[in-house]
């Protein structure tokens, strides 16, 4: 991995794993179809991924390290329902 070689020359790396399923997290997802969740230090629910990201890159991710479609769409239709977005078509 690219991360390890710049882990060795003393640069901070991160993971960031974006995927296109409408789900918000991984915890509602089938584990027969998708395997089994991983739970982050900070309660972010993610598929194996993100667990095998950390352990080979000796990094803490967070829940922000995974990103899928359904948390954008959250997001944004969270934003429309408060009013962010007053006289806009979204």
């Amino acid at each position: 991995s690219i991360g390890v070689l710049f882990r060795a020359m003393n640069y901070r790396v991160t993971a960031l794993k974006i995927d296109p399923y409408l789900n918000v997290d991984a915890g509602t997802m089938s584990p027969f179809e998708h395997g089994e969740v991983f739970v982050l230090d900070d309660g972010g629910e993610t598929d194996l991924d993100l667990g095998n990201y950390e352990r080979f890159l000796s990094v803490s991710l967070t829940k922000d390290s995974n990103l899928s479609t359904g948390k954008i769409y959250q997001s944004v239709i969270e934003r429309e329902r408060i009013g962010e977005y007053l006289g806009k078509t979204v």
